[in-house]
This record gives structure tokens, C-alpha cells and sequence, in this order.
């Protein structure tokens, strides 16, 4: 523990964020390959797939729970982002609340999809999306909070432009390339641990992305109660 006090605030943030983005490949694997082709934390994705599907007719191709994924991601990130605001930027008790609730939302699911069949129900197949991406909403925003340099934790598409684009190949300096690369690595193994805990039931892999928003919360937490009272202000 003492050589994690001993790490920067701003390096200690970075890896938070990064465990996230690896949870996020986790939770949109298990909701494309397990719930109907939906992603709740890369909207991006579900854009593209309501315009494939809109030029179709909808044929093999999924409509609502996508459009519910959107709605409820926005309202998630809205939702966050009036609580945040009130706070400071950076790590605060507001900031661990947020995260505890993404945490508690997705602990509530795992349970869920343990001993209910969601996958069975469109129903509880669209309810289970939908509060996965509410969920990914506040994540979504709270990263944005944060400031971390190229980590949103949801999407890695600006992450891997500017890997290339300020590279030595296109004649830039590189910088922030560490992280880049590990955001996208990290959101990729996520993606590879979720559709393998697949093979076992739904109910794994959101327990793997539960238990890292919990830790995330948690070390965040600790690391800002201690640098507070460090500084003599009272939590």
C-alpha cells in the first residue's frame, strides 16, 4: 500500500480508467454476442447498426434494443453529468458514488442473469441492455470528470487515430502512444474475456466487470480519503 501512496495521483487515475476500458470490452461482448447484438457502452456501433438495419427493413438486423441502449446511455450520462458538476473535477466523493452505482447496477444484473434467463425473455433481455447502458452512460461521463488524457473508457476509435496520426511514422512526437496503446489492447482483451465467459452464461462476465468497478471505486476512493486527510482536510 505504501508503494501505491508513492504513485502520482495522475498515474493512479490513468490505471483506474484503463481498468475500465477493459471492463467495457467485457460488458459491450457480452451484450452483442449474448443480448441480441447490442452494444451498451460503444454507441458508435449502435448507430452504424440502426442505419444498416433502417436500409434493411430491420431484417436480421436488431432496432429497439439498440434505440434503447442510446436513450438510456444518454440518460445515464446526463444523469451524471448534473451530479459531477456540482463537484470538483478530478477524483471526488461525488465521483465515487458514480462509480459505486455503475458497480451496483451491474452486480444487480449479474444476480439477475444468474438465476433468471434473460436471454429467453425479450423483455428481460431489453431491460437488461438498457440498464447496462445507463450504466456505461455514467461511466462514460465520469471518465470524461476526470480528464485522463486519450482514455474515455467507452470507445477507442480517437484513441487509435491519434496513436497513428501523432506518431513518428506521421511525423509527430508520439506522445500519450503508452496509454493509447494500452487503451486499445485493454478494451480488446475485454472484449476477448467477455465472449469467453460467454461460454459459461451471462452472468460471468458481468461479474468480472462488477468486480472491477467495485475495485476501481474502491482504490479511488481510499487514494483521495488518504490525500485529503494528508492535507489536513476532513473527508
Amino acid at each position: 500500500m505504501k508503494r501505491l501512496n508513492a504513485v502520482p495521483t495522475e498515474r493512479v487515475h490513468l490505471w483506474l480508467m484503463l481498468a475500465l476500458t477493459f471492463s467495457t470490452g467485457v460488458i459491450d461482448a457480452v451484450g452483442y454476442l449474448g443480448l441480441d447484438r447490442v452494444f451498451t457502452g460503444n454507441m458508435t456501433g449502435n448507430v452504424v447498426l440502426l442505419g444498416m438495419a433502417f436500409a434493411e427493413g430491420g431484417a436480421d438486423l436488431p432496432i429497439l434494443r439498440p434505440v434503447l441502449a442510446l436513450i438510456f446511455f444518454m440518460l445515464g450520462a446526463a444523469l451524471a453529468g448534473r451530479m459531477l458538476r456540482r463537484g470538483p473535477e478530478g477524483w471526488s466523493g461525488r465521483t465515487t458514488v458514480s462509480l459505486m452505482v455503475v458497480a451496483g447496477v451491474i452486480t444487480t444484473l449479474a444476480v439477475l442473469t444468474a438465476v433468471v434467463d434473460v436471454q429467453g425473455s425479450s423483455l428481460l433481455g431489453s431491460i437488461t441492455t438498457s440498464a447496462l447502458a445507463i450504466s456505461m452512460g455514467i461511466q462514460a461521463a465520469t471518465a470524461k470528470r476526470m480528464k485522463v488524457a486519450e482514455i474515455t473508457t467507452v470507445v477507442v476509435t480517437s484513441t487509435i487515430t491519434g496513436l497513428a496520426s501523432d506518431s513518428r511514422l506521421a511525423g509527430g512526437d508520439s506522445k500519450h502512444w503508452v496509454r493509447r496503446a494500452l487503451a486499445i489492447a485493454l478494451i480488446l482483451l475485454g472484449a476477448v474475456a467477455g465472449a469467453a465467459a460467454l461460454q459459461v452464461g451471462l452472468w460471468l462476465g458481468l461479474t468480472i466487470s462488477a468486480v472491477i468497478s467495485i475495485a476501481v471505486a474502491v482504490t479511488g476512493y481510499v487514494r483521495h480519503h488518504r490525500e485529503r486527510s494528508g492535507a489536513g482536510v476532513s473527508a
